[in-house]
């Protein structure tokens, strides 16, 4: 039988999929001896970003609002940036910050997040929410509640998101950077108060535990920026008491350097040990001056202009392919989230986007697309079926159209290994 492949490299064997497909036609006889063609539509891995700058745009808005710290693009831009999104990513993260999203009590943001999130899955993509607990950008309002109030008010927020994106949103930052979040003092919030009582175990049980008997079947992850024994020790704990976890968030926001590919293996066989899925969950690389190393809160830089470089542009592209090559290898990994599009309202007004504020995408756009499209992706193909009806498909896990005359079938092939299936010719 011929074989559609795109010879991924032994490095990459977790990743793909050898598949034998019999094909049957409409008639239930096997479509023996015929040219078919196969190309992925799809992969299996999580490719993501993050949608903010798309909220106007799904919304049918004339201007952008600013809904987040990230901002948002322009009601010029964002067509074009839109379609440059869509040709590389699959998964998108969109912000549920409580005080952006609920500033007034009882009058969330629903209907708009709503249509954002149903403007992706229309356009194919899986939608994540992030994140449900955290203790910045907290309400105001919280702090006029009484303790068990507080305790109240985010369990149904958390049980009100969850029932209400139920339909669209099956992956959620549960908790995000709950490691600092009993004694962050940079500003009043109710939920380092509420932190301070409950601890960082009985939050994370709250977030996960309210969550889950929400909705059952949803995905959860928990998200930190500290890659410290800290973090390891906070998941250990959990673990001891029960509380299911997901898949583990690691942020990477490489202000000050890429890390290399030394720390990251370090890191990722660090928290590789607890058997969970790690998902790259906020990745930046920037193509400009690197903030100095000796700050240690990074909010602490603040400038009035951060500009991209042409040197620092092609740095960043190199970093791009050497980090997600990196990511791509290591088995434990099932996810990464490039934190940001364009430079437009990037965290810190760095210029950590694939795209320039004016939306012509950087050398790293291109290497990234070169690599999810190109290096990892299988194009169209053409084969031929055996006497049998069988043709042969090696690729990166994933969806794959199979097409025959004028029919055709999408098969999913997410799970790596070997396959053997029977596939209908529509």
């Amino acid at each position: 039988m011929n074989v559609a492949s795109q010879g991924a490299g032994p490095q990459y064997l977790h990743r793909t999929v050898r598949a034998v497909l019999t094909l049957v036609g409409q008639d239930g006889e096997r479509v023996r001896s015929t040219s078919a063609t196969v190309e992925q539509v799809r992969h299996a891995f999580t490719f993501g970003n993050i949608g903010f700058d798309f909220i106007a745009l799904a919304n049918g808005e004339a201007d952008a609002v600013i809904y987040s710290p990230f901002g948002g693009a322009s009601a010029d831009l964002a067509p074009r940036l839109a379609g440059l999104w869509l040709d590389v990513f699959n998964t998108v993260t969109l912000p549920f910050y409580w005080g952006s999203f609920e500033p007034e009590r009882g009058h969330p943001d629903t209907h708009r997040l709503l249509r954002t999130a149903t403007w992706f899955a229309d356009r194919g993509v899986a939608v994540k929410g992030h994140p449900l607990v955290w203790h910045t950008i907290a309400p105001a309002w919280l702090l006029d509640l009484e303790e068990d109030a507080v305790e109240a008010a985010l369990r149904a927020r958390i049980t009100r998101e969850v029932t209400d994106f139920g339909g669209v949103i099956r992956t959620w930052d549960a908790i995000n950077e709950a490691v600092i979040m009993p004694v962050f003092d940079r500003q009043a919030n109710a939920i380092t108060l509420l932190a301070q009582r409950l601890g960082r175990v009985g939050m994370v049980r709250l977030a996960f535990e309210t969550a889950r008997a929400a909705d059952p079947g949803i995905r959860l992850i928990i998200n930190d920026f500290d890659m410290s024994e800290a973090y390891e020790e906070l998941l250990s704990a959990c673990m001891d008491e029960g509380i299911r976890i997901d898949g583990i968030g690691l942020q990477s926001h490489m202000h000050q350097g890429y890390w290399g590919e030394t720390k990251t293996l370090a890191v990722l066989e660090r928290f590789s040990r607890f058997g969970l899925p790690l998902h790259m969950s906020e990745t930046t690389l920037l193509s400009g001056n690197l903030m100095p190393p000796e700050i240690e809160d990074l909010n602490d830089y603040q400038v009035p202009e951060w500009k991209s470089t042409p040197e620092g542009e092609e740095r960043q592209a190199d970093e791009v392919v050497r980090h997600y090559t990196t990511l791509l290898r290591h088995p434990s990994v099932q996810s990464v989230t490039y934190w940001g599009l364009t430079d437009n309202g990037s965290w810190l007004g760095a210029p950590a986007g694939l795209v320039r504020a004016d939306g012509t995408p950087k050398p790293a756009y291109h290497a990234l697309r070169r690599l999810i499209k190109g290096e990892w992706w299988l194009p169209r193909t053409t084969v031929v079926s055996d006497d049998e009806g069988r043709i042969e498909v090696e690729g990166f896990a994933g969806d794959y159209r199979i097409g025959v005359g004028g029919g055709q079938a999408l098969v999913n092939l997410s799970e790596a290994g070997v396959v053997e299936r029977q596939v209908a010719i529509y």
